[in-house]
């Protein structure tokens, strides 16, 4: 029996978090990745690159991408005992945005400062589909039993 979790749940998640990997492919059809930072805004993520960016051009010939994101657990008081990270997994749609095609409020989010804005864009990623979990809304004890520690749900479900 895998976990029962909500939509929001998980988004909630997600939003607590900011770094993820980012699957893509390359032109050749190589499997990449790449550990990025994130902001949530609307139900999408949205992570800044420089425009010339290896990842900006694989996204723009390819724009099927995967993310994860890892979320440490750790035991109370106990933190020497070394447990695995919880998951978020899902597959989206990539698009690159040229800076002035994001809000200023984003912008803010993304670069936090002003100076060397130049040559950056914001690669927006869509969801797509279901999340997959592993340990999110369970309990370390329960981690170490997989049929317990899964999860998944539609990315827009209620």
């Amino acid at each position: 029996m895998t976990v029962q979790l909500t939509s929001g749940a998980v988004w909630m998640e997600v939003e607590k978090n900011t770094f993820g990997v980012l699957g893509m492919v390359t032109p050749h059809g190589e499997s990449r990745t790449v550990g990025i930072v994130y902001v949530v805004d609307d139900r999408k993520l949205y992570i800044g690159a420089q425009t010339t960016a290896w990842k900006t051009r694989h996204i723009a010939r390819n724009p099927h991408v995967s993310l994860t994101i890892p979320i440490a657990k750790r035991v109370p008081l106990m933190p020497w005992i070394k447990v695995p990270a919880a998951t978020i997994t899902f597959s989206g749609i990539a698009s690159i945005l040229r800076q002035e095609e994001v809000g200023p409020e984003l912008l803010r989010k993304l670069y936090r400062h002003e100076v060397g804005r130049e040559g950056w864009c914001a690669i927006e990623v869509t969801p797509q589909d279901d999340f997959i979990t592993y340990g999110v809304g369970t309990t370390l004890l329960q981690m170490r039993f997989p049929e317990k520690a899964r999860g998944r749900v539609a990315v827009g479900a209620a």
